[in-house]
Parts: C-alpha cells; sequence; structure tokens
C-alpha cells in the first residue's frame, strides 16, 4: 500500500541484493526468449559465438552478451525491410500499441508494447508522479499529444482529474488562462515552453497562477541552474526534471533533487567505457547501457544508448535503494574546432550571460565532430535587443573567453529558431546543417 512518500514501498525501498536477484531472474527468462523469437538477436549473438545456454548468471550476460546501439537496429531494419528492426518477439497481432521517440538526434525510433491497463513506461511512471506530490482528486493538465504514449492512463490509475489543453508551442497564454481558472496540481512542460513563459512573466503574475501547483515536470534537456532558479523562485514552481532511461523508460528526480532514478525492477543498468565494453567504476562517467526487464514485446537487451552518465548504487537521501544517474550530456556532443574541444556547457554559459539572450536558446552547427571553424547559432529575444551587432560582439568574446576559440555567430530571433525543432519534445543542441 502506499504511504506519504512511496506508491510501492516494498519495491522502491527493496534491498540491493533482493532487486540483483529479482534482475538475474528476468534476465535468464529473457535472453533464451529473445534468441528464439526475435531474428535480430539470433543473427547478433550468432556473430558474436553467443548462446543462451552460455549465459546462466548476470555475470556471464554481462560478459558474454554483446551491446548494440541504434545504428545496428537501423542497419538491419534497412536490410530486411521488417519495420520492427528485428526486435519483436511477439506476433503484431498481440500488439496494444506502437509509439515512438522525439527523434532529436535522427529519425524516430518505434517502440512495441503489450499492455493491459496502462502502458509499461506510464506505469513505470506512477511512482515518480506519487513522489511529485498527485494524489487522488486532484487534477492534472494533459497535453493531448501521445509522444511515448498518452498519460491520461497514468494519471486516472493514480485517481487524478485529467483536464485535457492543448499546451503545445505559442500557446502558453491559454495554458495559463487553464491553470488560473482550474487549479491544477501538477503540469507537464518541455523547454521551448518555459523559454515562452520566461517571456510572459513581464505580463502576468506567474506565482500566483501557479500556486495550486504541487509540482511541474520537465523533460526534453537539461535545464540550466540559472533557468530552474528562476522557475522555483520567481514562478514558486517546484520543477521536477526526467530523462530516458536509453529508451527502455525513463528516469525522474526526487525531491531530493540529486541524480535521476532508474526503477531497477523495469530496467537493467550498466555503465560502459564509452570506447569500449569495460564496466566502468561506480559513480564513474561512462555510457549508460540498458535491458529492458518489463517489455516482453520488443525488448532492448544491453542497448548502448550514446548517454554519457555518472552511475551510482547508493541509497539515495529520499530512502530508496534503485540506482541514480547524472547526465553529462551525449557521446560526441563535443565539437572539435581544429583539435581544440568545446563541449556545450561553455557554450551555454556563454550564452546565458547575456540579457538578450538569457533564455539560452542556441545551436552547433556543424557538419561533423571536427570542424575548422565551430559555427553557433543563437536566438535573441527582440523585445531586449536594441543593436544586434552590439550583442553579437558580446556573444563572441564570451564564447572566445570559455571555449578558448572564435566563433562564427548567426543571430535570430528565438521564434525562429525555435520554429526549426523537428523533435516534439526537444530542442536540439547539435544539428547538422
Amino acid at each position: 500500500m502506499p504511504d506519504d512518500r512511496y506508491l510501492e514501498p516494498e519495491v522502491e525501498t527493496m534491498p540491493r541484493e533482493a532487486l540483483r536477484e529479482a534482475q538475474e531472474r528476468r534476465i535468464l527468462e529473457l535472453v533464451p526468449t529473445a534468441y528464439e523469437r526475435s531474428p535480430f538477436y539470433r543473427e547478433l549473438w550468432d556473430s558474436h559465438g553467443v548462446h543462451p545456454r552460455d549465459i546462466k548468471s548476470l555475470e556471464d550476460f554481462q560478459e558474454r552478451v554483446p551491446a548494440f546501439g541504434k545504428d545496428t537496429v537501423r542497419d538491419y531494419r534497412s536490410r530486411t525491410g521488417d519495420p520492427y528492426g528485428g526486435l519483436l518477439c511477439v506476433p503484431p497481432s498481440e500488439l496494444t500499441s506502437i509509439t515512438s521517440s522525439s527523434g532529436t538526434t535522427g529519425d524516430p525510433e518505434f517502440f512495441a508494447e503489450i499492455w493491459d491497463g496502462a502502458p509499461p513506461l506510464v506505469t513505470a511512471q506512477l511512482r515518480d508522479l506519487w513522489e511529485v506530490g498527485l494524489r487522488p482528486g486532484d487534477r492534472v493538465v494533459s497535453p493531448p499529444g501521445t509522444f511515448r504514449n498518452l498519460m491520461d492512463y497514468g494519471y486516472h490509475a493514480l485517481g487524478a482529474v485529467v483536464i485535457s489543453a492543448d499546451t503545445w508551442f505559442g500557446r502558453m497564454p491559454e495554458t495559463l488562462e487553464v491553470v488560473r481558472r482550474y487549479r491544477p496540481a501538477y503540469l507537464q512542460l518541455i523547454y521551448p515552453q518555459l523559454v515562452e513563459l520566461e517571456h510572459l512573466a513581464g505580463e502576468y503574475e506567474l506565482k500566483e497562477i501557479f500556486s495550486s501547483l504541487k509540482g511541474a515536470s520537465c523533460a526534453g534537456q537539461p535545464i540550466s541552474p540559472r533557468m530552474r532558479k528562476k522557475v522555483q523562485d520567481e514562478w514558486g514552481i517546484e520543477l521536477y526534471e526526467y530523462t530516458s532511461a536509453a529508451d527502455t523508460g525513463t528516469a525522474w528526480e526526487c525531491r531530493e533533487h540529486d541524480g535521476f532514478h532508474l526503477w531497477e525492477d523495469t530496467v537493467f543498468a550498466e555503465c560502459l567505457d564509452p570506447a569500449g565494453t569495460e564496466q566502468v567504476a561506480d559513480g564513474a562517467m561512462g555510457e549508460l547501457v540498458a535491458t529492458d526487464l518489463d517489455n516482453r514485446a520488443a525488448p532492448l537487451i544491453r542497448y548502448r544508448s550514446e548517454d554519457l552518465v555518472r552511475l551510482t548504487h547508493d541509497r539515495c537521501g529520499c530512502g530508496r535503494t534503485h540506482g541514480r544517474m547524472w547526465v553529462a550530456g551525449r557521446r560526441g556532443d563535443e565539437t572539435l574546432v581544429q583539435g581544440t574541444p568545446v563541449v556545450l556547457r561553455d557554450v551555454w554559459q556563454a550564452v546565458e550571460a547575456e540579457p538578450e539572450t538569457a533564455a539560452g536558446v542556441f545551436q552547433i552547427v556543424r557538419p561533423s565532430r571536427e570542424v575548422d571553424r565551430l559555427r553557433v547559432r543563437v536566438g535573441y529575444d527582440p523585445a531586449m535587443t536594441a543593436d544586434t551587432a552590439d550583442l553579437a560582439a558580446r556573444l563572441r568574446a564570451g564564447i572566445a573567453e570559455r571555449t578558448g576559440v572564435e566563433a562564427r555567430l548567426e543571430l535570430h530571433t528565438e521564434e525562429e529558431l525555435m520554429s526549426t525543432v523537428r523533435s516534439v519534445a526537444k530542442f536540439p543542441r547539435v544539428v547538422k546543417h
């Protein structure tokens, strides 16, 4: 039964030894099933000389089963024409839904699911929504989109009342009126909406409007300390960020705001050397590699996410025993400018330092990881910008100071730059053109 802090206390505070035993049992069931039913895994594992009879423990699984990335699945799909990339382990007629990723880093990936009352990803988030403070009878604002499945199933499972509203880009004034009128306890936000709200802060009493919220979540990309402080101190919203658990689900902050919780009864998470196959030490930087434990339709097994994280299994201050991670960025986001490494954080700090670009809307434009010249596209607030030439000079100086390289700068209004977004949920920081 739920208590004040945990929706499923027995699971959320499960001893690490019991959690690992449960993971091992599930993986030893998963491997032979995937080998028998998935042509992708059978081909991949055969090519590495791996057979299910070789896997008798978690240690065997980690040592013998090869990890793979999304390009391997895309190659299989291209070669065979299989829309499921060879991952499907059930007849298509058994599927309940097929949903997509955001497509920020390329073409969207599609996920086949089987469920009864609610989709697996939605169900796993119920613990996180409970931690935010959502309780039976609370109202939530739910956008009508179905990105990675409709969240209404989860809200209803918690006994919440759903207010359906169009909260898409450009609709924040209408969204504020919905919040003012219906007084919800929870709201889902994404980065472009925060930028839009920042522009509206001078016209609306945001702290009063948002006073009914127990919390709001935000996903799609990291939120800078400056933006988080503004949301909390000036707008009165406790913001809970969440991120992808390597496409097996999501990982959320708890009230401690000290890392993203991975629900390890649904995912077996590893942290590998980004350039190899060795496990890194607990708390060291590595690439997140994940195995689905709750997806019997098309499970990802030792899937390399390209996310660079620090992963720990230490108990969190909230009392939960499941692993936590801190995301540093994506493998390959670092840009080499004539051999000099440039990271997103340094460019971000330079952009946010100027009042006209404090929202941090920018992109590094590059055809490849190694370039001769750093090219940066920055969005500015026209209401605050009197002299774009002066702004450009300050930005170039700030970027050079923090990165050590001169930037070729392109200025656009924030609205122009936001209008180029392909993804339904994310503003990409690195683009090819």
